[in-house]
This record gives C-alpha cells, sequence and structure tokens, in this order.
C-alpha cells in the first residue's frame, strides 16, 4: 500500500504532530484501520519530544460522517467482532482526550454521528465557515458509540445534547461555536492556515506544563471540586521546580521569550 493509499497520514510541522484522515472516497468513516493508524500516529507524537501538540484534520471535502457501514454490517455477524470494533473506537477516543499532548482538531464539511463524537474527544476545535455538526444514530434507531453520550452533556449540556441527539438536525459552524462545540469558526480557505498557526503557537510553550493543564481539568470534570483542587495544588508546587518553570521565570525577568526543552 503506498502512502497516498494508507486511511492515515501522518507528519510533523515546526513541532505540531499531524493527523490527517484519509478515505476522502468514503468520506473519511471510521474503519479499524483508520482506528489503527490513529492510535499508531498518536503513541508517536507522544514518544516524540520535538513534538508538542497534535493537529487533526481530514482530507477531502468532509470530516468524518460517522462509522464504515459495511464494517459495521460485516460486524454484526458477530457480538465479540462488533464489541471488538466499538471498542476500538472508545480506546482511539479516549487516547485523543488523554494524551498529554494537547489535540486541536480543524472541522471541514461534514462532522456527524462518530465524526462528532471525534471532534468531542479533542481539546480545540476550529471549523469552517460551511461546516455542518450533527448526529445521525436516532435517524436509524443506532446509539451514538463513540462516547457521544458522555461527551456531548458535559460540553453543550444535557437538555442541548438531548435535543442534538433526539432531532438528528445539523447545526452550522455559528451556532456550533454558541453552543460552546468549537472554538473558533474561520473563512473555509483559511481552515487549515488559521488551526496551524494556532498549533505553531502551542508548540512553543513547555510541554509539561500544557500537559499539567490538560491533565488537572480532565480529572477535574470526573472528580469532585475538593479532590480536583488538592490536585492541582500539588502539580502547581511539583511544577514549579522543573526546569522548564525556571527557563520561563528566567525568560520573563529578561524580557525574552522562552525557550523550553
Amino acid at each position: 500500500m503506498s502512502q497516498s493509499e494508507l486511511p492515515v497520514l501522518t507528519g510533523v510541522i515546526d513541532g505540531v504532530g499531524v493527523i490527517t484522515l484519509n478515505r476522502p472516497d468514503k468520506f473519511n468513516c471510521i474503519s479499524t484501520g483508520l482506528m489503527n493508524g490513529m492510535r499508531a500516529a498518536i503513541e508517536g507524537f507522544e514518544n516524540d519530544p520535538g513534538v508538542r501538540v497534535i493537529l487533526l484534520n481530514a482530507k477531502g471535502k468532509t470530516f468524518c460522517t460517522g462509522a464504515d457501514l459495511d464494517e459495521v454490517m460485516a460486524a454484526r455477524k458477530s457480538r465479540d467482532t462488533l464489541k471488538a470494533f466499538i471498542g476500538r473506537i472508545h480506546d482511539v477516543f479516549r487516547r485523543l482526550e488523554t494524551s498529554p499532548l494537547p489535540v486541536v482538531v480543524a472541522v471541514n464539511g461534514l462532522a456527524l454521528a462518530g465524526g462528532i463524537e471525534m471532534m468531542l474527544a479533542c481539546d480545540v476545535a476550529f471549523a469552517a465557515e460551511s461546516a455542518k455538526i450533527g448526529d445521525q444514530h436516532a435517524q436509524y434507531g443506532l446509539i451514538p458509540g463513540g462516547g457521544g453520550t458522555q461527551r456531548l452533556p458535559r460540553l453543550v449540556g444535557l437538555r442541548r445534547a438531548l435535543d442534538l441527539m433526539y432531532t438528528n438536525r445539523w447545526l452550522d459552524a455559528a451556532e456550533a461555536e454558541r453552543w460552546g462545540l468549537v472554538n473558533y469558526v474561520v473563512a473555509d480557505g483559511a481552515l487549515a492556515e488559521a488551526a496551524m498557526d494556532y498549533c505553531r503557537n502551542l508548540a512553543g510553550k513547555s510541554r509539561a506544563g500544557l500537559a499539567a493543564m490538560k491533565q488537572l481539568s480532565r480529572q477535574g470534570l470526573e472528580s469532585n471540586p475538593s479532590d480536583g483542587l488538592r490536585l492541582e495544588e500539588d502539580q502547581v508546587v511539583d511544577g514549579l521546580l522543573t526546569p522548564d518553570v525556571e527557563e520561563g521565570l528566567a525568560a520573563f525577568q529578561a524580557r525574552r521569550k522562552p525557550n523550553f526543552a
């Protein structure tokens, strides 16, 4: 299989690890091959000290429209096979969510069903003005299978989440931004550049510092505030003793840009 035929393309640009969904002829639908490619890319970037942030995007006119129905239909013949397929999706999306690296997603075209669920597992979302975001599962008697029932209510609130899942309607980018589903809406032709510029900015920051912010914020959502605050207190003390903080404070005093190891 040539590089162009792989379900996932990867590369590193200025400290940014880029993951590109590469099934444009299949609307970048989720397959086992695509999940395996994403998992390998995430692990590879985490193990590369030169990578400070991950950018997830998609080739073609569509971000992702959910699971590959051909694979789903084949998997339905065996409960174990079906469980393994859904479990792989959960595993990879959880890796996006828990990766120590910030994960930025750039959404073009449609992000539906598994596509919105993939987006929900990322930390920061950009969307092109023409993007449409929604959940299609209820239309066909399906249940969201990539964490949508858990991540969507936490992000936009229960009533909005249920409305989106019940009705199958598509949000345009502007409404998705008002809901908090995306952080930034940019012109279609500016999506790639805007998302990359944002990632380059993060790549100049302390990898350890960003990882701690992500870990504390994510864990805080899954614990009570008192436990979260205690965890923050401990990590802040430890963080203040790291070389990155030493360099950051020295740069502040010298009025220069820090150069993190």
